[in-house]
């Protein structure tokens, strides 16, 4: 079972995954996250499980906005639980220029040097559905 040092995990949410989501690359960003991954917008009480699941949020996500960022990232790491999270900021821009800022935290549970779960806490209306 891999274990992920603290730099891995923290380059795991913020490159691997928050760059592929921002680059709109599914299959890397499918790849931090294990096929049965249970991904959560806990400010909606909404889950979508495993890659089937996780691609069609993204799939709506990436139609819906011309342009997505994620960054000034806030990060805690732990090694031994294999846990990571982070507070960050979020810009989108819908196709007809509206802009959309959220503040947000995410917490991702790893296991195996993959996401195994995932809790996301949006500041507003839920962009992940």
């Amino acid at each position: 079972m891999t274990q992920l040092t603290r730099d891995q995990l923290i380059e795991l949410a913020t490159e691997k995954y928050f760059g592929n989501v921002d680059r709109k690359a599914m299959e890397p960003v499918l790849d931090c996250c294990h096929e049965d991954v249970q991904f959560t917008i806990q400010t909606d009480n909404l889950t979508h499980s495993g890659h089937a699941g996780v691609r069609k949020m993204f799939d709506n996500l990436f139609s819906g906005y011309e342009e997505i960022w994620h960054g000034d990232f806030e990060v805690a790491a732990d090694e031994q639980s294999q846990t990571v999270c982070a507070r960050f900021n979020v810009y989108l821009k819908d196709h007809q220029g509206n802009e959309t800022r959220l503040r947000n935290c995410n917490f991702w549970y790893v296991e195996d040097g993959r996401f195994r779960r995932v809790f996301v806490f949006m500041s507003g209306e839920n962009v992940l559905r």
